[in-house]
């Protein structure tokens, strides 16, 4: 579903930008920031974060059928932040041990106010980055899926239908009522949801990982999805106490010694690894949102933003703003 050729023309084609972080410069294990020191550019080391100490978990692809929807052992992660509560978490995935680190980011909905930014250029769709991002908002980041004419799928946006649903049986959506609570709709359900006008906000994406704590039936069984493709990956999800999840995924060999650009290669989790990640991490609902070259995250304002660039523009993001 992905695209997007009028959301790239200010960039390097997607071999020329691997290419580069492929060859980029070697930083020596001593220039790496000392611990505590806070990267305000985004960037995730494990010292920056306090994370070094921390055991680092091994991922499988979560388990098919999973016969109850029991609690998920939680990771101890070391928080920091405000109305967004963040951590890193670090994983090595699959028999081969692929380091990556998961940006895990925490709010409470009903201290910020989820709406879509919809990029404009005048009266045409615009490309839009974590660059691009209100001042105000304390989180945001890519959303959806899209193509050369624009988002994929249902978008609704202020309570006007944007797009039309898409179809696929792992395709939900995320969507906000009128009273600002968050919900992730299974794709089954989406031909009544958008008859319904409680239903402020919503972007339909691609697949839904997680319903009630289990794996979504054709997440395991059915259907052409690729299990064991790796990526970078941007998951949005609710947890049983109603809080909201983001989760970036970066890839994190840091024995190579390499510079904090080449996090941004997309080697990540395959799709049940990610949905093995957000269970673990307390989702109940989960839904991947576009992730490879175009995930990209920010939590915080102005100068104590942190980021997470990603390699490609894109049509449409979601944002939260205290309330």
């Amino acid at each position: 579903m992905r695209g997007g050729r009028r959301w790239q023309r200010a960039r390097a084609t997607t071999g020329l930008v691997i290419a580069s972080l492929a060859t980029a410069s070697v930083t020596p294990t001593g220039a790496q920031p000392r611990p505590g020191a806070p990267v305000r550019s985004g960037g995730s080391t494990a010292a920056a974060s306090g994370t070094a100490r921390l055991d680092v978990a091994r991922i499988d692809a979560i388990r098919c059928p999973m016969r109850e929807a029991a609690p998920a052992p939680q990771p101890a992660l070391r928080w920091r932040g405000s109305i967004v509560r963040w951590a890193e978490w670090p994983v090595r995935l699959g028999t081969e041990g692929v380091r990556n680190r998961i940006i895990v980011a925490v709010v409470d909905p009903a201290r910020v106010t989820l709406t879509l930014e919809i990029a404009r250029q005048g009266n045409a769709l615009g490309p839009w980055t974590i660059e691009e991002a209100p001042p105000d908002a304390v989180l945001a980041f890519n959303a959806g899926q899209f193509t050369d004419a624009g988002p994929w799928g249902w978008v609704r946006h202020r309570g006007r239908d944007r797009a039309a649903p898409g179809a696929g049986a792992l395709a939900g959506a995320f969507a906000v009522d009128t009273a600002g609570r968050p919900a992730i709709l299974p794709a089954h359900t989406l031909p009544a949801a958008t008859l319904d006008a409680r239903w402020d906000e919503a972007v339909q994406s691609y697949p839904q990982l997680l319903v009630n704590g289990r794996p979504v039936p054709a997440l395991c069984a059915g259907t052409d999805l690729d299990r064991a493709h790796r990526d970078t990956r941007l998951v949005i999800g609710l947890r049983r106490d109603g809080m909201l999840l983001v989760l970036l995924s970066r890839y994190a060999d840091t024995g190579s010694g390499l510079t904090r650009a080449v996090e941004r290669l997309p080697i990540g989790p395959t799709t049940p690894e990610m949905a093995e990640i957000a269970w673990r991490l307390g989702a109940i609902d989960a839904l991947m949102l576009d992730g490879g070259l175009s995930a990209q995250l920010r939590i915080g304002r102005g100068t104590e933003a942190f980021r997470w660039p990603g390699l490609r523009a894109v049509p449409l993001a979601i944002v939260a703003r205290p309330r």
